[in-house]
């Protein structure tokens, strides 16, 4: 396992494969120094489960070891697509996911006609990033102009212009945990402030969601259209059904855990056995 910061799920896979037999190598990346043209497969062993929460640092080592032939999991392209929202729809939209509605522009004069079309309110998000941090509520054109005069100023990332509708839902969402195309947890994530943002990062609670036959489905097809591997995928609950808006690479589930009493990381200890096979 290649990790960047250790966080409570890393722990908790690391214990999991230590109650299993299986010897699971753990590796900072930051340590890590290859050489490209060497076969790495005694370091590294035949699979790799990458855990670095930096998008940038998961997506150039995965293409290093799969270069030399190391599986990884989750693969270079599963990491590409679920790390950046805007390649996240385009996937979703393309396996005919239902989303919210999207639009993409490059400058505050397209996105504010943009928004003439979508509508207020609408939330602006960084195409790379988690725990909620820059996304924005767009209420009207004057706090739109505002927000969009900020971000000129930022990384050009920022100057992105990803905008979603404003989904009428309640005040939570759906994170479910995805492995191999099965559900195996689901959890509410509620806003206790009111706050309309359901991050657990921001406070939200965690409370147990049941796993019907619509999540079920959706979850699959969100799954399939990433190209699979260990997922938490995002739903909402839309007037007119769920709707996929997130899919997560290197997923947390600290909070999911002791809310459905799922033993996740021995899913994954037992997923990655799996594939090693």
């Amino acid at each position: 396992m290649v990790y960047d910061y250790v966080r409570w799920e890393e722990k908790a896979i690391a214990n999991a494969a230590k109650k299993k037999g299986l010897n699971l190598n753990l590796i900072d990346s930051k340590d890590i120094s290859i050489l490209l043209n060497k076969d790495y497969k005694n370091e590294f062993g035949s699979v790799v489960l990458q855990r670095c929460l930096s998008y940038f640092r998961s997506l150039h080592l995965t293409a290093a070891l799969e270069a030399r032939g190391i599986s990884v999991i989750n693969n270079f392209n599963v990491a590409l697509t679920a790390g950046n929202k805007l390649f996240t729809t385009l996937a979703l939209i393309k396996a005919g996911v239902p989303t919210p509605q999207t639009t993409l522009s490059f400058a505050p004069e397209s996105a504010i006609k943009s928004l003439e079309k979508l509508g207020y309110p609408a939330v602006l998000k960084p195409t790379i990033g988690s725990w909620g941090r820059l996304v924005a509520l767009l209420k009207d054109k004057d706090s739109a102009e505002a927000i969009f005069e900020d971000r000129v100023h930022m990384f050009p990332l920022y100057q992105i212009y990803y905008i979603q509708e404003f989904v009428k839902r309640p005040p939570r969402d759906i994170r479910s945990i995805v492995i191999d195309g099965k559900v195996v947890a689901a959890i509410y994530r509620v806003s206790l402030s009111g706050n309309w943002k359901t991050n657990m990062a921001l406070g939200a609670k965690a409370e147990k969601c049941p796993i019907t036959k619509e999540l079920e489905d959706i979850c699959d097809k969100a799954s399939k259209a990433v190209g699979g591997g260990i997922l938490g995928i995002d739903c909402m609950e839309s007037p007119n059904g769920l709707l996929v808006h997130e899919v997560n690479n290197t997923t947390e589930f600290k909070n999911t855990v002791p809310t459905t009493g799922v033993d996740i990381p021995g899913l994954i200890i037992d997923y990655l056995m799996k594939v090693r096979r």
